[in-house]
């Protein structure tokens, strides 16, 4: 890390790695230094447009440049395991995008290779790190709502996918559970903790993805999470957590909420809001900010984003799977 701030490098040059760049090149604390793609050309111009030093037209070239701190992996998640693992086999510190892996054997090498290398890793789950979800988390953690007992969230997009689109290939990892499903099953992870018994249904698409999920998760405690997502219908994603003595809505957009209700017995309903100075809630700057917080403290993971807490997400995930009867191709 420099004076002028923490050296970043960009694997993959595709939306959410643009949105993503475009808020570290705002940030005062951060330098984007190289970005590589396996396209040269796609290298180059995403270089171009952010004012960015280096391009490579490979994996390789960027996880062996020591001028870089730390690299976020933006690929498919079919590829976060070849990437990230690269970038970990050669010393770089990785921020790899969600869902973490195709399953939970993939993410356990990631998370055993870091640890072996004691290089930092986080998975790029920006909800845990939105001010808002955090405020949320703690009014639970500290018995505003009572103990907890339902879980809702759900998260549809509407698009009319073609076999061909990525979200309908299964080599890709297609369907809506590891694209959108990740969202609401880390939501009651967040307030609950890795679920005891996992259960699910499925329409799946003619190429074995599925296109639309509803799971229900339960716990020990009694508690229990509904979560739905979907590939054909454009939801609310919205969420809703209940406890034995009150209850907190999230109205819409609960993976980067703007406000959320707090309603208790005998009370006015409380609404939380957003606040301006920690500018729109679409930002990921919360998430790169978490990042180089941990990096300069010295930190292999992040207290909000903990890797055993994104290996028992994988773990549902895949339980989630199991029971849908979606497999990806080279799995067991």
């Amino acid at each position: 890390m420099t004076e002028q701030g923490v050296r970043w490098g960009i694997l993959a040059t595709g939306g959410i790695a643009a949105a993503f760049t475009a808020d570290l090149v705002a940030a005062p604390d951060a330098e984007v230094v190289a970005v590589a793609s396996r396209s040269e050309a796609s290298a180059k111009a995403f270089a171009e447009r952010f004012g960015i030093e280096r391009a490579y037209g490979g994996w390789e070239a960027l996880a062996r440049d020591e001028d870089i701190d730390v690299v976020y992996v933006a690929t498919p998640h079919s590829a976060h395991r070849a990437a990230a693992g690269l970038c970990l086999e050669a010393g770089r510190n990785v921020l790899c995008e969600k869902a973490f892996t195709l399953n939970a054997r993939e993410a356990g090498e990631l998370v055993a290779l870091a640890r072996e290398r004691g290089s930092f890793l986080m998975e790029a789950m920006w909800m845990y790190c939105n001010p808002l979800t955090r405020r949320l988390k703690a009014l639970v953690d500290d018995g505003a709502i009572g103990e907890v007992r339902t879980v809702q969230a759900d998260f549809g997009l509407s698009g009319d996918f073609p076999p061909e689109h990525r979200l309908r290939d299964p080599a890709q990892g297609g369907g809506a559970l590891l694209d959108l499903g990740v969202y609401p099953v880390s939501f009651a992870h967040l307030l609950l903790g890795e679920p005891a018994g996992v259960e699910a249904a499925a329409v799946l698409s003619p190429e074995g993805v599925d296109l639309q999920t509803g799971a229900l998760l339960s716990w020990d405690s009694g508690a229990l999470a509904s979560l739905h997502c979907s590939l054909v219908g454009g939801t609310g994603t919205s969420a809703s957590v209940t406890g034995s003595r009150g209850r907190i809505d999230v109205p819409d957009g609960f993976f980067h909420p703007e406000r959320f209700v707090l309603h208790r017995e005998g009370r006015d309903p409380q609404e939380f809001v957003l606040d301006p100075a920690d500018g729109p809630r679409a930002t990921l700057r919360h998430e790169a900010a978490e990042v180089m917080r941990a990096l300069r403290a010295g930190e292999t993971e992040s207290p909000l984003v903990p890797l055993d807490g994104t290996l028992a997400v994988m773990r549902t995930l895949d339980a989630v799977r199991d029971r849908i009867g979606v497999r990806y191709p080279g799995e067991e």
